[in-house]
């Protein structure tokens, strides 16, 4: 098994493709890129904010600096499933994320304050953001992924989602990952993740297909489409919490 990552420091460009655009960079893409180990897969999130949406709010503004509190699992964990506890800091355009791996249970108690972090750093980082902002969840964001890897073994991913979907209730990660949809069924998020600078065949391939980068925030189009406006984004749904 391979050793889960705690600590991410790189470059996260985020694009919005039509089928069309999408077909062209898969099929330009294929002489450099593979299918990752896990290719196909759900990741859900529910995201932390304060009583007022401050964090939300600020990042819509662009700041030089921003971050966010989430907990993150692929698909749907039962209650000793291991998900991820995440702060992530967006600084002058590089992406730091921070993450503490614990079961479902435990996140939940912790992110309540029932519950003590593990004394680590990175857990005493999160703490003091909790201090700092009294955070509670806000929303659940869930999409499909497709992901790739480089074929040469480099750091560069380049991700799909499609799918994007949201709900403002039922904020516990076992109880599924169904919500309202964010996006249009024919628009997917591209994602380039890398450590530096992109290659040559990437930067010429964006160009060939004028795919150009955007600032799209999945939190923000959630806030931005019912938050502003006043519509709900609860789903009338019989859930049941897993084991």
């Amino acid at each position: 098994m391979s050793k889960i990552q705690s600590c991410f420091e790189r470059y996260e460009k985020k694009y919005l493709l039509t089928r069309k655009q999408y077909r062209s960079m898969l099929l330009g893409m294929a002489p450099y890129m593979k299918p990752d180990a896990h290719p196909l897969y759900s990741i859900s999130n529910i995201y932390y904010d304060t009583a007022h949406y401050d964090l939300i709010r600020a990042s819509l503004e662009k700041p030089v600096y921003k971050e966010k509190l989430r907990v993150r699992s692929y698909g749907v964990p039962g209650s000793r499933d291991k998900v991820f506890v995440e702060l992530k800091k967006k600084y002058d355009g590089v992406v730091y994320k921070r993450r503490v791996t614990m079961e479902m249970q435990a996140a939940v108690r912790y992110l309540h304050g029932v519950k003590k972090g593990d004394g680590s750093q990175i857990s005493r980082e999160i703490d003091y953001f909790m201090r700092l902002y009294r955070p509670e969840p806000k929303v659940l964001i869930a999409y499909d992924r497709e992901a790739y890897a480089a074929v040469n073994g480099g750091e560069l991913r380049i991700t799909f989602d499609t799918a994007l979907r949201a709900r403002s209730n039922d904020l516990d990660l076992r109880f599924g990952d169904h919500g309202i949809l964010l996006s249009d069924d024919e628009l997917y998020l591209m994602e380039i993740k890398i450590p530096g600078t992109a290659p040559l065949w990437l930067a010429r391939l964006l160009s060939e297909n004028g795919v150009f980068s955007t600032s799209f925030s999945k939190y923000g189009a959630y806030y931005k489409q019912f938050v502003l406006s006043g519509r709900s984004a609860d789903i009338k749904k019989e859930v049941v919490l897993s084991a």
